[in-house]
Parts: structure tokens; C-alpha cells; sequence
């Protein structure tokens, strides 16, 4: 019985020392994809190769996903021009110049889930600066690496997305 017990005592002091992630099971794609993500970085690839950055080199933007399958996403260039009247009354503003600062800018939200057979996440637009966008759904591939999720969708007409992100802090 000594031998049992001692025996027993090494195996849980040995258990006990294991990191808790070696011990515990590992999170799912969709536990691990909540929370607050900041962009840095969004290029578009073209089939030709053709790359460009809709957002800019350092591009602004925040993904919010909620363990509840809600979602928001925001993103946009740093560096839009200001409206000319300077004010901060979107109403008042020329059309021309909303529609300017528009193109650089991003917003969207809905409901999200992920596939963790193909490790996609399926977005569904509520509401979105595009009106023509709501009501439909997109679908990227994830890749996630410690604390940087990149996303990499493809459209109807061939262009490439890919967007990084980093675990805000």
C-alpha cells in the first residue's frame, strides 16, 4: 500500500506541475476568437497579383466579437480629409464630401459563427455603411496565432482580403 500511495503522490505532484493548458482541454476556435481585436493591417489582392490598401499602410479599426454570436466592426483610413465646413454635423455636410469620406471608411454588425471543421467565420450583416450589404453574409478563413487573427476572404469577382488584427490589450 506504501508504494501505491507514494506512487499516487508522484503522479498528482507531477500533474500538478503540468502547465494547466497540457492538463485542461484546449479552447475552441470560437472560445478563442472572442473578444476585441485592433486592425493592423487590410490588403486587397487582385486575380492579377495587383495589391492595394483601401485603408492605408496603418489603417484604424476595432472587431468586437461577443461569446453570444454579436458582432461589430469598424475600420478606416487615419488620414481622411476633414469635411471643409468643419463641423461634425454628418447632415449638414455636402454629399460630395460625405460620399469622399465614405469610400475610406467601414462599419458593419450583426450575428457571427464559426466552422471549426474548415476554421471559417461566417458573418451576418444587420447593418452596414453599404446598404446593399445587409442582410447578406460573408465567410473568411481564420488564422490564429497567439495573439495576431488573420482573416482571408475572397469575393464574387476574385479580389482577396486579407485583414490582420491583434488582441487589444
Amino acid at each position: 500500500w506504501r508504494n501505491i500511495l507514494g506512487l499516487s503522490a508522484i503522479t498528482a505532484l507531477g500533474f500538478a506541475l503540468l502547465p494547466s493548458n497540457a492538463v485542461s482541454q484546449q479552447k475552441s476556435l470560437k472560445e478563442q476568437l472572442v473578444g476585441v481585436w485592433t486592425l493592423a493591417s487590410n490588403e486587397v489582392i487582385a486575380p492579377n497579383g495587383t495589391k492595394r490598401q483601401d485603408f492605408g499602410a496603418n489603417p484604424k479599426g476595432i472587431l468586437i466579437l461577443d461569446a453570444g454570436g454579436r458582432y461589430a466592426l469598424v475600420q478606416g483610413r487615419p488620414d481622411r480629409p476633414k469635411f471643409t465646413a468643419g463641423n461634425n454635423v454628418r447632415v449638414d455636410t455636402p454629399a460630395a464630401e460625405f460620399g469622399e469620406a465614405a469610400r475610406a471608411f467601414a462599419a458593419n454588425f450583426g450575428t457571427w459563427s464559426v466552422n471549426e471543421a474548415d476554421k471559417t467565420l461566417t458573418r451576418r450583416y444587420e447593418a452596414a455603411l453599404i446598404p446593399n450589404a445587409e442582410g447578406s453574409e460573408t465567410k473568411v478563413t481564420v488564422s490564429l496565432t497567439g495573439d495576431e487573427l488573420k482573416l482571408t476572404g475572397a469575393d464574387a469577382v476574385g479580389l482577396r482580403t486579407d485583414a490582420v488584427y491583434r488582441r487589444a490589450k
